[in-house]
Parts: C-alpha cells; sequence; structure tokens
C-alpha cells in the first residue's frame, strides 16, 4: 500500500519570487519540466524514496493563495525553517509546536500567500 500523498502542486502567481522562496527555505535548486500552457519547477525527488514530489505552477486562471490544500514539508527542525522562511519573505502563522509522539508542526505564508506546513521529529 503506497502513502496517501503521491504529488502536489503548489500555484503561484509570481515565479521568480516563489522559486527564490522554497529553494531559500529548504535549500534545495528546483529544476524546470516542459509542459504545455503553464510553468513548473519540480522540487527534488528520489524516485525509490520515501515521501512524494511535487512542483511550483503557474498557470492562467489557478491562482495562489487562500486554498484549502496544506502540504507539510518534512524537516530536521520545522523551527530552522519557519526561520528561512520569513528571512525569504513569507510569515510564520504558527510557530513551532508539539504534535506528542508525532513530532512537532509550524506553520508559514509563502510569497505567494500560500500557507504550508513544517513537521520534523525534533
Amino acid at each position: 500500500m503506497n502513502n496517501p500523498v503521491g504529488w502536489f502542486e503548489i500555484y503561484v502567481e509570481d515565479m521568480t519570487r516563489a522559486k527564490a522562496f522554497y529553494e531559500a527555505v529548504f535549500g534545495v535548486q528546483l529544476s524546470r519540466i516542459e509542459s504545455p500552457g503553464m510553468e513548473m519547477w519540480a522540487f527534488p525527488m528520489q524516485p525509490d524514496g520515501f515521501g512524494a514530489s511535487g512542483t511550483l505552477v503557474k498557470m492562467p486562471g489557478f491562482r495562489s493563495g487562500g486554498n484549502a490544500i496544506l502540504v507539510y514539508f518534512s524537516c530536521a527542525d520545522c523551527a530552522a525553517e519557519a526561520a528561512k522562511a520569513v528571512e525569504s519573505g513569507g510569515k510564520v502563522e504558527k510557530e513551532k509546536m508539539s504534535i506528542g509522539q508525532y513530532g512537532y508542526i509550524a506553520l508559514v505564508i509563502d510569497t505567494e500567500g500560500n500557507r504550508i506546513g513544517l513537521h520534523s521529529m525534533q
């Protein structure tokens, strides 16, 4: 049985700004995916690795922010990535908090108005 999330897309309006935000917060390089009618930049992925990968997407008619989908990114310490989010133009909506035996979470708002979750075990 597979994990329930197989892919995610984060819709953006300013790809340059959004790409810079995610690369700075998570210390990764996004790579362009050629797709007709939209601009897509993929997060790094390991085909045989644990978890899901996805993309930033800029597509006519799909606005950023205000959505009801919450993607959690795995982190070593979610407080560190939350601080990087602020340094990169985002804001912290919910500081690091315990979720008991399941670790810790923090919620941040990216530069496009999207809420994302950060999860760590420490």
